[in-house]
């Protein structure tokens, strides 16, 4: 269902908005200039560039530094101070099993970043062979991925950095465009694996439909191995009271008879501790013991420690839900602000539409086609880092040049609200700058 936002729009933002629609390019562009340079005497030093939490999120679970005390024994007797359990503590299994919809014995804990995870599943497959394989990535001529835009760059950053060619596929309100990617796939043995954020996608909030989740487990791949690499970053993180769910890829992929297409990575870093969390990978029975013998190698068991704590920490799921109704708290009114900065600011100018995430981390602004790269450089002379123009796309190239990822998580209100209006001010005067000089052609 839609998300019923406060937009900020009273009778005077309207009025604004239609008075905006009537003043000829040339004049809101002089207005806009006016306020830029106001804005550059501001002398701001503000930063919107990265999704992180903020102190006062992390805060939230500063009781895990206490913890686990003198205990050292997981439920079942395992003594965490020393070697051994490569699967991860089965406490902290059970208690994430069903938010990232994995049967606990098919579920591993493993390392603080599920981005790590996600590395090492694409080294792996390059230098060794997956389950239904017939070779090596690496001895492919050539291995490609497809990629969802706007989408999440370090996902991008890990394909470049290991020669897999993106393939941009467009996002759509239910998720992937879906007979894009079953053309794509069914033609092109090459391609290899599918990013995928389904719950509150990075940067557009979406959530995938049940029908994209079905399609995408049961579609015919001329790769043998192709793999849905499902980053479930934000499955706990919602913004409104309603909990969004999506539907289950493992089950969808076992009832279609693909059991081994999807790899599900979750962690707990934007719930307790952003640089001391707890990393997850499920999958079928055959995936996971694939992972599981080549981090044998790597590693006698991970930081049992620290599951503990997490354990004795969130208790359950209930305490799952709990936390992130705190962090909810504070981070819904830093959303909200935005939305309303947007509204009243670029409401009725034409320059720009923006998404409204349910959940997530993110907000999309969209501006007009060639602007984004002169928004972000303006801002930046105005002392307000963005996230680079580009960033959503494979390479950093957005084609269109209109995407700009907001993330209002980590300054406090007060800057949010103040990011957000130069930002405004930014986009005015780029756009009624496009305005005029295409008039004038």
């Amino acid at each position: 269902m839609p998300y019923d936002r406060p937009q900020g729009r009273s009778p005077h933002d309207h009025e604004r908005a239609g008075a905006r629609r009537l003043r000829p390019p040339a004049v809101r562009l002089e207005e806009a200039r006016r306020d830029y340079a106001e804005l550059l005497g501001r002398g701001l030093a503000l930063d919107l560039t990265r999704g992180k939490p903020s102190p006062r999120q992390l805060d939230l679970a500063a009781d895990l530094l206490s913890l686990p005390g003198d205990r050292y024994t997981a439920a079942d007797g395992t003594d965490c101070r020393n070697y051994g359990s490569p699967d991860g503590l089965r406490e902290l299994r059970e208690i994430f099993s069903g938010f990232l919809q994995t049967p606990v014995d098919q579920l591993l804990a493993v390392g603080n970043s599920s981005l790590e995870l996600m590395h090492d599943c694409l080294v792996h497959a390059l230098l060794g062979t997956l389950p239904g394989a017939e070779r090596r990535w690496a001895d492919e001529e050539r291995v490609a991925f497809l990629c969802p835009v706007p989408g999440y760059d370090r996902h991008f950053a890990l394909c470049e950095r290991y020669g897999i060619d993106m393939i941009p596929v467009p996002m759509t309100a239910a998720g992937p465009d879906l007979a894009e990617v079953e053309r794509l796939v069914a033609a092109d043995p090459a391609i290899k694996g599918i990013w995928c954020v389904p719950k509150y996608s990075n940067p557009d909030g979406t959530c995938y439909s049940d029908e994209v989740v079905r399609g995408l487990a049961s579609m015919r791949t001329a790769a043998p191995d192709f793999r849905i690499f499902w980053d479930n970053a934000y499955a706990v993180h919602h913004l409104t009271a309603e909990e969004r769910e999506v539907a289950d890829v493992l089950a969808a992929c076992a009832e279609a008879g693909n059991p081994d297409r999807a790899f599900v990575f979750g962690s707990t870093s934007k719930i307790t501790l952003a640089g001391a969390g707890v990393a997850f990978f499920g999958s079928s029975p055959a995936n996971v013991a694939w992972l599981r013998g080549r981090n044998a190698k790597r590693s006698i068991g991970p930081d049992k420690i620290n599951q503990l704590r997490h354990a004795l920490f969130l208790r359950d799921a209930d305490g799952v839900r709990a936390h992130m109704r705190a962090h909810r708290a504070l981070l819904r009114p830093k959303f909200d602000a935005v939305l309303r900065g947007f509204a009243k600011e670029l409401g009725g100018t034409g320059l720009a539409t923006w998404s409204t995430p349910e959940g997530g981390y993110f907000i999309v602004l969209n501006v007009p086609e060639g602007c984004a790269r002169d928004v972000v450089r303006r801002a930046k002379e105005a002392g307000i880092a963005l996230t680079p123009a580009g960033a959503t796309h494979p390479y950093g190239q957005d084609p269109k040049d209109s995407v700009i990822r907001i993330s209002p998580s980590y300054p406090d209100l007060a800057e949010v609200e103040q990011i957000i209006r130069g930002v405004a001010t930014c986009v005015r005067l780029v756009g009624y700058e496009k305005l005029v000089a295409d008039a004038a052609e």
